[in-house]
């Protein structure tokens, strides 16, 4: 295991962190939010402390850099990220208790949503921005960002791939361009571009700078902090109905804007993912609209809120229109569903992805035809190329651990005594990234109930989702860490 190159990389990974609090605390300088300004002050000064003890420790790191050690990094990163990035929340007193603010930048980080504050515009600015930063940094991943950044060559050489197969969402991570570096800086100006537009939208429709710039962090990294307690619910239509464009935009894999880009329209049109996606988009909206139009005064304001909170829950955002706690049980069922589908790979949603769907049917279409023709040879293809058996059987181990993890983290939290629903729903809001479950932990309420324990679970959860479960797991096995 090379501990060094791995402490050199969180310690760039820790001055990143520090340098993005810095657009934070200049906000709470321009509106005079002393609490906020020493919070990120002090906050600043031990991200980077933390930072250069980890660089000076790392000094002589040798270049060697394997998958063992990309899944151990990005899982590590991500926690030392959280447990200081939530110390402006807590310094600041906005919110008093420390796993609750680590609860809260988790689900920032992890694009999730999922929140304790019961009113956040009680907030100062500068913790409000930095609430919905974390999402838009999250979204796309700050090892990603890392890699766009970082020199080609020198100490840190030969990590890039294995850092963004740990980070990347997605059954397979392979390169847009033959360079690493590029991938990520042509993934990154994407990302960037389509953030600036979706913010260029929201100020034509009269929202403020500020909420505009917040609402596309979120929107952008699929994640739904807002800086309104009623979310989206009392914006205008044209805004709610610019947000559902864009988040259903975000959750598109991005490897096909790339192809937009370089002209190959024929290859976005026949991938097969982007058509499950829409269809599973189309196909819900329409069955919610029907099941929910008696509940509604126009035809054009329940298709509004149905394609709203289905390209909500879908790409994992999490913003709200409406309470969908309160629909009837066939239009709930459906979003249960949604938030087991999710994204598509490579996007910024979460979920199991539209990818490992489509894969789990062609498998089990393949299995059922061995059954019937035992001697027939038949393989799986995704857009025409034949997918890898190892995709394969990750993507059949990912679908153990995702169940497995999901039945163990409902039997932990339902020590706490809440219903059923709202147990299961919180468990996958926060694993697939989500934010508002149902019942106690729907669209108009919050996790502050649950009990610390419970907090710290969800936690886990939100990590082991964004980083699809391996990253995390990784850090719990024995053979992480014994020496090859």
């Amino acid at each position: 295991m090379n501990y060094k190159m791995m402490a050199r990389l969180n310690g760039y990974i820790l001055l990143i962190e520090a340098v993005f609090m810095m657009p934070a605390l200049l906000i709470s300088v321009y509106y005079r939010e002393n609490g906020a300004i020493r919070a990120f002050l002090m906050t600043i000064a031990v991200v980077l402390a933390a930072a250069g003890i980890l660089m000076l420790g790392s000094k002589g790191a040798k270049r060697g850099f394997y998958a063992r050690e990309g899944l151990v990094c990005t899982g590590i990163a991500w926690i030392i990220m959280s447990l200081l990035g939530c110390l402006p929340f807590y310094i600041s007193g906005e919110i008093p208790k420390y796993v609750d603010g680590f609860f809260e930048v988790v689900s920032g980080f992890t694009t999730t949503g999922a929140s304790i504050v019961p009113n956040v515009e009680v907030l100062s600015k500068g913790i409000l921005y930095w609430r919905s930063f974390t999402h838009w940094v999250g979204g796309m991943g700050v090892l990603v960002f890392l890699l766009a950044i970082v020199p080609a060559t020198g100490r840190v050489n030969g990590f890039t791939l294995h850092i963004l197969r740990a980070e990347s969402p997605g059954p397979s991570v392979g390169k847009i361009v033959p360079k690493m570096r590029q991938t990520a800086m042509i993934l990154y100006l994407m990302y960037i571009a389509l953030t600036i537009l979706d913010i260029c939208f929201l100020l034509f429709g009269g929202m403020p700078l500020f909420e505009a710039v917040c609402h596309a962090f979120g929107t952008a990294g699929t994640g739904g902090f807002g800086v309104k307690a009623d979310s989206f619910t009392s914006y205008s239509p044209y805004l709610q109905n610019v947000t559902t464009v864009f988040m259903l935009l975000f959750g598109v894999n991005f490897s096909c804007y790339y192809l937009l880009l370089i002209r190959d329209f024929l290859g976005v049109i026949m991938d097969e993912e982007l058509r499950l996606y829409l269809g599973v988009v189309f196909g819900s909206a329409i069955l919610i609209a029907c099941n929910i139009r008696g509940m509604y005064t126009t035809l054009e304001e329940t298709l509004r809120h149905a394609f709203f909170q289905v390209a909500s829950i879908v790409t994992t955002t999490g913003y709200a229109t409406a309470d969908f706690d309160q629909w009837p049980s066939f239009s709930k069922t459906i979003i249960l569903a949604l938030m087991v589908v999710g994204a598509c790979a490579g996007s910024t949603g979460g979920g199991l992805k539209c990818a490992r769907v489509l894969l789990l049917i062609k498998g089990l279409h393949r299995n059922i035809r061995t059954v019937l023709h035992p001697r027939e040879i038949k393989v799986i293809r995704v857009n025409k190329r034949v997918v890898d058996e190892k995709v394969l059987a990750n993507t059949n181990a990912y679908l153990t651990a995702y169940v497995i993890i999901i039945v163990l983290s409902m039997l932990l939290i339902s020590l706490d005594g809440f219903t059923t629903e709202t147990n299961f729903s919180a468990i996958l809001c926060t694993f697939n990234n989500i934010g508002p479950g149902l019942g106690q932990v729907g669209p108009t309420c919050n996790f502050a109930d649950y009990s610390s324990f419970s907090k710290i679970v969800l936690s886990f959860d939100m990590l082991a989702g964004r980083l699809e479960i391996f990253p995390i797991l990784t850090l719990f096995s024995k053979a992480t860490w014994k020496k090859m």
